[in-house]
């Protein structure tokens, strides 16, 4: 735990956990009383060029887009040479902590997607790519209403290997050309959304290993498991759905996360079925 009473104006209240790039602390703003979220660069990382850069890239990236499911934030500013971004406090935790616990009902999680996938196709239309989409990177407030948040390695431009930061994300949720670099473009966040839809599905991930290396290879090389291979009781109708985001081929899944949500819900809703018919 932090012994830090106070950053800028806000009120230290406790630390919530920390990673690789920062520690994120629940405070208080004493000027209207209200529980803020302060997420503090590590002071190791705020003397690297690259890591002040993604971090400040969250905040003006979250800044311009100004989306109702996307986390808000509320201010930024410098903690001696450590800069930290507040937030809105998202009381009710993450995707990835509910999963853990419990089975989504199809209809919650639908809703969910839906949420989610409004946030990336209007950051996909300002060519914003969050790079990093996952169950602990999508959070709910105190009402459960679902927020996309950590934008801290968006692009805002196309991306190639060329780049030299292409591997920047997480292993299990990494598209093939994202693992590749490749051109990568906002079909790589639908490929990640398709790893998350698996997961809430089947209680576990198409692809694990030890090994990071082997993990992204199999993201890669290897066919998307049949999802009735883990739970025979789900429809065929899943694991249709679950292909096309998944697919190896950026050309070959959705055009838009919406058009995914939108297929997910029609499938909840029974519509898929009329459809085909």
């Amino acid at each position: 735990m932090t012994t830090l009473q106070s950053i800028g104006r806000y009120e230290i209240e406790s630390e919530l956990t920390h990673g690789g790039m920062g520690i994120i602390f629940l405070a208080r703003d004493p000027y209207i009383q209200r529980q803020v979220v302060i997420k503090v660069l590590m002071y190791q990382q705020a003397l690297d060029d690259m890591y002040r850069d993604f971090f400040q890239r969250e905040a003006e990236v979250i800044a311009a887009l100004e989306h109702p499911a996307i986390v808000p934030i509320y201010d930024f500013g410098w903690h001696g040479k450590q800069p930290y971004i507040v937030m809105r406090y998202m009381s009710e935790g993450t995707l990835d902590a509910r999963l853990q616990k419990e089975e989504l009902k199809l209809t919650e999680a639908a809703h969910i997607f839906k949420r989610v996938a409004e946030a990336l196709d209007a950051a996909h239309a300002r060519k914003i790519i969050h790079r990093d989409v996952k169950p602990s990177n999508i959070l709910f407030d105190s009402t459960g209403e679902a927020f996309l948040s950590d934008f801290g390695i968006a692009q805002s431009k196309p991306i190639t290997a060329d780049d030299g930061d292409y591997l920047v994300g997480t292993p299990a949720y990494m598209s093939p050309e994202q693992i590749n670099g490749t051109a990568l473009d906002g079909r790589s966040d639908i490929y990640a959304l398709g790893v998350v839809l698996y997961r809430v599905l089947t209680g576990q991930l198409p692809f694990s290993s030890d090994s990071n290396t082997s993990l992204m290879r199999m993201h890669v090389d290897r066919p998307i498991p049949d999802i009735r291979s883990v739970r025979n009781n789900i429809p065929s109708i899943w694991q249709e759905v679950v292909s096309k985001a998944m697919a190896k081929e950026p050309a070959d899944r959705y055009p838009s996360a919406g058009d995914f949500a939108r297929d997910i819900n029609e499938v909840v809703s029974g519509r898929w079925y009329l459809r085909k018919l």
